[in-house]
């Protein structure tokens, strides 16, 4: 027996919207066909009022920090925030474990049916083997700028690669935490692993303190580094933004999803696109907001036709885990972004940023992407159809 699902409007993502669409869904919830309502007797259809979109694509979280919610100050900027992250990750394992479990709760009553997710340990993969929702663990690596520590930190982190299950449903990397902490040789090191990887995933441009390192060897890093006795004296300004040091050392045969992006200028933009062809971008602004008090300058990877992405960060550095209410941000600080675009973000490039697109991110014949109805304002006439969001839009998981 067929699911016939329709709405005000179907957006498919590739392709046109569509008024009074139907969804029809075998029983594993594949998508069999794509029709309009006219076709069938109303007593067929499952009708909602809205707009039916698929599920969302959550390209940049930190499961594991999520019993840390509340604990971390907002717009202390970077540094201090990864200090309180350090003080603060010793908590019971049962609290850490039933954090977890809420939050990927939480992700999926959001319509999130993908999640790449930051992975320093083992604390999340029990739920991620139950959960109906797909991970991308990013395995993720530091050491500080020391080459000395390279071998031993990657060694280290191996255990958690090898602790996280491979399969249909969770795929997983080894991954650079950020440029102003892994070294060359480090680097070197997940190159060599990661022969087979599907996307390489590494923090990017976050904070000043990360250009004044790499410009002029100056700044907060430098303190950082000198209050935990850790010694830079092999570490040399590149007179560049960190990104080109990543990029110097970085794999460009890998898809590479870069993080944050807060400080990225049009130039790093293009400079990464002329390196590798696969190059996606996440941006996470409620994070954005709560850590650094600031947001990307989007006009500048719409310029460049960047793939961007949509990440939510860790409830350390989130209020909620949800991708309509990043979007929400983006459109009340940067309208000139159509919700159309938004979406697109929000699904189909985050699919194949993860390489799971050939299921999810888009409504197509075959694929399962999950739907999800959101309640927004619709604009039409002869000449405009628009969609906008409401206050009070909200998301409903419906498959």
């Amino acid at each position: 027996m067929y699911k016939k699902i329709t709405a005000d409007y179907i957006i498919p993502i590739k392709g046109a919207p569509i008024k009074d669409g139907v969804l029809i869904l075998d029983q594993t919830d594949h998508i069999v066909a794509i029709e309009n309502a006219s076709n069938y007797d109303p007593s067929e259809l499952q009708k909602h009022d809205g707009v039916l979109v698929p599920g969302f694509i959550n390209t940049h979280c930190h499961l594991e920090l999520s019993h840390m919610k509340g604990k971390v100050n907002t717009g202390s900027t970077l540094i201090p925030f990864i200090t309180d992250v350090v003080s603060h990750r010793d908590f019971l394992e049962e609290i850490i474990l039933e954090a977890i479990k809420k939050a990927d709760e939480e992700m999926i009553r959001e319509g999130i049916v993908a999640v790449g997710d930051i992975s320093n340990k083992l604390d999340t993969a029990k739920q991620k083997a139950i959960s109906p929702i797909k991970y991308y663990s990013f395995i993720e690596m530091f050491d500080f700028l020391q080459d000395s520590q390279a071998q031993s930190e990657f060694d280290k982190y191996l255990g958690v690669y090898n602790g996280h299950e491979q399969n249909d449903k969770n795929k997983k990397s080894c991954v650079p935490h950020a440029p102003y902490s892994v070294s060359k040789k480090l680097f070197q090191l997940l190159n060599d692993q990661n022969k087979h990887a599907s996307t390489i995933s590494i923090h990017n441009q976050e904070t000043i303190a990360e250009y004044d390192l790499f410009r002029n060897k100056t700044g907060g890093f430098v303190d950082f580094y000198k209050a935990f006795n850790i010694q830079m004296d092999d570490f040399n300004a590149t007179g560049m933004s960190s990104i080109h040091y990543a990029m110097e050392h970085m794999d460009p045969k890998q898809k590479t999803l870069f993080v944050h992006n807060t400080l990225s200028s049009e130039k790093d933009i293009q400079a990464a696109h002329d390196w590798n062809e696969n190059v996606y971008w996440a941006t996470c602004p409620n994070a954005n907001l709560y850590i650094e008090n600031r947001l990307p300058n989007y006009k500048h990877f719409i310029a460049q036709n960047a793939k961007m992405t949509i990440g939510t960060d860790s409830l350390t550095s989130n209020w909620q885990l949800s991708i309509i209410e990043e979007i929400k941000t983006i459109a009340k600080y940067q309208s000139h972004i159509d919700l159309e675009t938004l979406l697109l973000w929000a699904t189909l490039n985050g699919a194949e940023a993860l390489g799971m697109a050939d299921e999810l991110g888009s409504f197509e014949v075959g694929k399962r992407p999950g739907i999800n109805l959101l309640n927004l304002s619709i604009i039409e006439d002869e000449n405009t159809l628009r969609f906008n969001l409401r206050n009070d839009t909200k998301v409903k998981k419906i498959a």
